[in-house]
Formats: C-alpha cells, sequence, structure tokens
C-alpha cells in the first residue's frame, strides 16, 4: 500500500500568524500518526515562515520518543545551513528540491542533466545505511532525466504533481498529465527508483491518480489534507486519505 506523510507547514503557518503556540505542530502530528499516517513530512525554509528550525528538533523528539516507527522526512534546498541540519536532526528520508528561497512552495523539479554534479555530491554526503535520499522530480522528466537521477545514486524521485493538481476542472487535461506522470513513473521503476509524489493531491484528485500511476511508495500531503481537515478534522482527514491510498 501506498504510504502517507502528513506535511505540516501548513499548520505551522496558521500558527506564525499569531505570537502564540497554536496549532501546535507537534500536537498535530501526534493526532495524524495516532490516526494512520506513516509519516511527518516538513519544509523548513531559511525565512521560518512556516516550519521553524525548533519544529524539526521538537518533532525528531516527539517521534523517537513516541513514535519510534514513523518516518521523519525533511525536504529543502541542499545550502550548508539544510545540510548541517539533517546531520543534526538525522531523518529517515530527505527529498531535496531545487527552490529558490523567495518561492512560495515548490513549483518545479530538478534538472537532472544539468545538476547532475551537483546532485550527485549532495546525495552521497547525505545518504546513510538509515536514510534514504529523494528527489523532486518534473512529471515530464521522462527516461533521459531519470536516467541522470539514478547516477545521483538517489534512492527515489519525489513526482511533482502540480499540474495535474490545477486540472481540477478539466477532466481532459488531467488525463494528460495523468500518462505523462505514469511514463515518468515507469522510468524509474525500470531503472530501479523508488517513487514518491506530492502537491496538489485532494480526496478528489487522487483515486484517479493512485490507479493511473503505478507503484508509488509514499505520498506527501499538506495543503489540501489541511484544507479536508477544517471540515472533517485531523484524524478524519487522514483516514479518508488512508482509505483511498488503499
Amino acid at each position: 500500500m501506498t504510504k502517507l506523510s502528513v506535511n505540516l507547514n501548513a499548520v505551522a503557518q496558521l500558527r506564525n500568524r499569531r505570537d502564540l503556540p497554536w496549532p501546535s505542530v507537534t500536537g498535530i502530528a501526534r493526532v495524524v500518526l495516532d490516526a494512520g499516517a506513516a509519516g511527518i513530512t516538513v519544509h523548513p525554509r531559511p525565512d521560518e515562515r512556516h516550519i521553524r528550525r525548533s519544529d524539526v528538533y521538537e518533532l525528531k523528539a516527539l517521534l523517537a520518543k513516541d513514535y519510534p516507527d514513523a518516518e521523519f522526512n525533511i525536504e529543502g534546498y541542499p545550502s550548508e545551513d539544510f545540510l548541517a541540519l539533517i546531520a543534526d536532526v538525522d531523518p529517515d528520508q530527505v527529498t531535496l528540491v531545487p527552490d529558490d528561497p523567495a518561492q512560495a512552495t515548490s513549483d518545479h523539479g530538478w534538472d537532472f542533466v544539468g545538476e547532475q554534479a551537483l546532485l550527485t555530491s549532495v546525495v552521497q554526503r547525505l545518504k546513510t545505511p538509515s536514510r534514504r535520499v529523494s528527489l523532486f522530480c518534473d512529471p515530464d522528466a521522462g527516461e533521459r532525466g531519470i536516467a541522470a537521477a539514478k547516477v545521483t545514486g538517489a534512492d527515489r524521485v519525489e513526482l511533482y504533481t502540480g499540474p495535474y493538481g490545477a486540472c481540477f476542472n478539466d477532466l481532459a487535461e488531467a488525463r494528460v498529465e495523468l500518462e505523462t506522470l505514469a511514463e515518468t513513473a515507469r522510468a524509474a521503476r525500470a531503472a530501479g527508483l523508488g517513487l514518491n509524489a506530492g502537491h496538489d493531491l485532494t480526496l478528489a484528485n487522487l483515486p484517479a491518480f493512485v490507479a493511473a500511476v503505478e507503484g508509488i511508495d509514499e505520498v506527501s500531503i499538506g495543503h489540501g489534507i489541511t484544507a479536508d481537515a477544517l471540515l472533517f478534522g485531523f484524524a478524519e482527514a487522514v483516514r479518508r486519505y488512508i482509505a483511498v491510498l488503499r
């Protein structure tokens, strides 16, 4: 079954609107893990506009103490500050994204061919026997891009599903985007890479995605599940996403 990792950035961003400790990032992490989520994802940015460095350490402590089987996934651009944080926190998975610090959210994957030297160097710094490395991947990376990603030594790629998520009112275009994602997923599996996916996946579009794109190991969902939590509560939202993944 495809695992669900809940991205808590939106929870942190809501908290940061006020100088108050709620909603609690660790408190919501506990709720979603108790409801069946396989792990937690965070993307700490340099300006700490949502997840703060302190959140990263508090989540690590929570998982180590009360949820030792849950997976901690940290996303980010491989700056020296980010790499130092990873060395200190030692998460289960690192997802490298090519974001400029000023970006509102991740909106494209790596140029695996053009950035192959950088990525190879960083992946070798990050990989350990207990930690995997995933690379954010454009939906149309295709066989050439996947071959270059494989050379870096990464364990997985994470399919950027934003263009598919943007097709919520255009079923014909959604089918085109799904076939593009499926083609890249097939190339990744053939190359021996694991597959993650994330961005703008929702209860409405996730069923078609998991039906069309085979072999997804994990989805990381934040904005959509947080929006649904406003209606259903976080625990019920998590249960509904897991039901789709099953």
